[in-house]
């Protein structure tokens, strides 16, 4: 009697267990979906949310837009934007093409002196996001480019340091010989050209540096600081997406990150990023003219026909093109 009493609480407990993790695996299957994508609303301009499966790569509800535009599956467009907490702006601007259903991913370096069609004390990028903070400089990459910016990912330098240092650091080939300090912003960057390990604070300097003290530094100034961000930024990804290091990169997003995405959403998209692999990722520079001037002031002129180009190539997430009276690039 005894040993039937037994067997029928060790069934009880088996059975209470069972539910439990049912329904842990239910609420993860609400909570861990893909991200909700806008599309424009043809009577205001406006943004309208269509929202997408939750299952990776499955069907999706669409809707037609003007001239039988639609949105690509599962394709997303992402502001990325390091935040500069001295300075209030930011030196580190991308704009993300995540386009889950054809596995790719797109990353376009948006210099910071892009000059944009406005009336301010400064036309530049950088000013629209120390003015109005990512907001601002997210109506603005709409305005310049065409394109809707469905969410953004904001992190500040600490959060940067942090997370190379979650995935161990990277091995990276410090382009050049690097001698610089800025006291006012304790400052100091100093390392020998050549492949190395890099922790979190180096990285950090790393990706920062322009020029040393005497004044040289990269030949294309901002645009060669550009070129080693992407290039870092692909060999972190690499160490990135191994399967290992997503628990502590998880924590640290989380910590540090600010961003529109739900905590869910973030989840799907690593792992349609481990889908999508190094392999699918490119990178890109919005062209044009880094010795453009504007009002006095130096400026990153863009290159109208270019930049429509890659915008098309890399930046549309709809089925047909974007048009160049959709975007609002000023050429002086």
């Amino acid at each position: 009697m005894l040993q039937c009493k037994s067997k029928r609480r060790m069934r009880g407990a088996l059975t209470v267990t069972l539910l439990v993790i049912a329904a842990a695996l239910f609420a993860a299957k609400l909570l861990i979906r893909a991200p909700e994508a806008s599309e424009p609303d043809a009577a205001s301009g406006r943004q309208t949310v269509t929202v997408f499966s939750p299952d990776a790569w499955a069907a999706q509800e669409t809707e037609v837009l003007p001239a039988q535009r639609t949105r690509r599956p599962l394709c997303y467009n992402i502001l990325l934007c390091g935040r500069d907490g001295a300075g209030g702006g930011s030196d580190t601007m991308l704009l993300m093409r995540f386009d889950a259903g054809a596995r790719r991913i797109d990353l376009t370096s948006l210099p910071r002196d892009t000059l944009l069609h406005h009336e301010w004390y400064s036309n530049k990028l950088n000013y629209a996001f120390a003015s109005g903070g990512v907001e601002l400089l997210r109506t603005e990459v709409e305005n310049l480019l065409g394109v809707p910016v469905d969410y953004y990912i904001s992190v500040d330098l600490a959060g940067f340091a942090a997370l190379v240092d979650s995935i161990g650091g990277v091995d990276f080939e410090v382009p050049a010989d690097m001698d610089y300090d800025d006291p006012a912003q304790d400052l100091h960057i100093h390392y020998a050209a050549g492949y190395q390990h890099l922790g979190g604070q180096q990285a950090l300097e790393v990706v920062r540096w322009r020029k040393n003290n005497d004044g040289s530094g990269y030949p294309g100034a901002d645009l060669g600081r550009i070129a080693t961000q992407q290039a870092f930024l692909r060999a972190a990804a690499e160490q990135a997406l191994r399967p290992g290091n997503a628990p502590a990169l998880a924590r640290v997003l989380l910590a540090y990150v600010k961003t529109d995405l739900t905590a869910g959403n973030l989840v799907w998209l690593a792992n349609a990023a481990l889908d999508v692999g190094t392999a699918g990722v490119a990178f890109h520079t919005l062209p044009g003219d880094g010795a453009g001037c504007w009002r006095r002031e130096s400026v990153y002129v863009l290159d109208p026909e270019a930049t429509l180009a890659l915008v098309n190539e890399a930046l549309n997430p709809y089925t047909l093109p974007i048009e160049a009276e959709e975007t609002d690039i000023l050429v002086p």
